[in-house]
């Protein structure tokens, strides 16, 4: 769904998707990011460590968040939105992620309006995968 950015409006928020992250997915982005590590991929490696089990790469619960900001912004999210976030807890093959997103402030810089948002990845049980914001050229 797209949206006319100068319509957007602080409250306003996103539609967000829910995403099963299987070992398939982590597997391809593994192969696309060039990151093998063991932890991703390796289950008796990913046994004998804090998690007991492979996790999921935190880049790929982040390429949610921008895929979500992408649609949100369609027009200007890869024309200047930037991300700050934190990963705070692993993501486990198997698992159903949900996006979300809130914008919280709109800023006019001279040039542009931007708006800053909240953004995150959730797990099922609630908890924040990836938690931050981004700020988003609305013009």
């Amino acid at each position: 769904m797209s949206y006319i950015n100068s319509k957007r409006s602080v409250g306003d928020v996103f539609a967000g998707f829910k995403r099963q992250i299987t070992q398939e997915r982590v597997d391809a982005y593994a192969a696309a990011s060039g990151d093998h590590n063991p932890i991703h991929l390796d289950e008796s490696y990913a046994a004998s460590t804090q998690f007991g089990t492979r996790i999921a790469h935190g880049m790929l619960s982040l390429a949610l968040v921008a895929e979500m900001l992408a649609a949100e912004f369609p027009d200007t999210w890869h024309d200047g939105g930037k991300l700050k976030v934190r990963f705070s807890a692993p993501v486990f093959p198997g698992e159903i992620v949900s996006t979300y997103g809130e914008i919280t402030e709109i800023e006019d810089s001279g040039e542009r309006k931007i708006a800053t948002c909240t953004i995150g990845c959730k797990k099922p049980d609630g908890t924040d995968a990836v938690v931050g914001r981004a700020t988003v050229p609305l013009e």
